[in-house]
């Protein structure tokens, strides 16, 4: 997908064709079509989604699980860097959060996820927890979670981090 270079915007997803994408992008990105989170098990079919375009080309997604009071950000997948696929991505999760009365927005990262820590710390999302030894505990449900992760860091914890809307 390099060069892609129109503005990004995002929509829900209407057609079967991105429903069909979105379960495939979840298959290659996270190893299957659920997604482990403090020990509970998600679906495509639990979650809100949003889907980043950019010329008419499906460029990144992202999901999440919104309740009264808060909403998880469960996942965001720019397929382009630096080209604010991401950024477009997690404004629109907020903003959808906001106008439904949230104040709270959380997300689950892996210990070895530095880049998303430096994505959402840059955004204003502060760790608010650390959970040791939940990844080791996710891989016993979903046994498709990889040991290795980014930079070669073995992946054991999982990351709290949150934004107060």
């Amino acid at each position: 997908m390099m060069g892609v270079r129109g503005k990004v915007t995002v929509t829900l997803p209407d057609t079967e064709g991105d429903s069909l994408w979105l379960r495939d992008l979840w298959v290659n990105e996270w190893g299957g079509d659920a997604m482990i989170s403090k020990g509970r098990s998600y679906t495509l079919e639990d979650l809100d989604v949003l889907i980043a375009w950019v010329d008419g080309i499906r460029v990144g997604a992202a999901t999440y699980h919104r309740t009264m009071d808060e909403c998880e950000l469960m996942s965001i997948n720019a397929m382009v860097e630096n080209a604010g696929v991401g950024s477009a991505l997690i404004s629109a999760v907020e903003e959808t959060a906001k106008t439904a009365g949230v104040r709270r927005i959380w997300l689950i990262t892996s210990n070895d996820n530095l880049d998303a820590l430096r994505f959402y710390q840059r955004r204003g999302y502060r760790i608010v927890a650390v959970y040791p030894n939940a990844v080791d505990e996710a891989r016993k449900l979903k046994s498709t979670i990889p040991e290795m992760g980014y930079y070669d860091i073995p992946i054991h914890d999982e990351l709290e981090l949150e934004k107060l809307l």
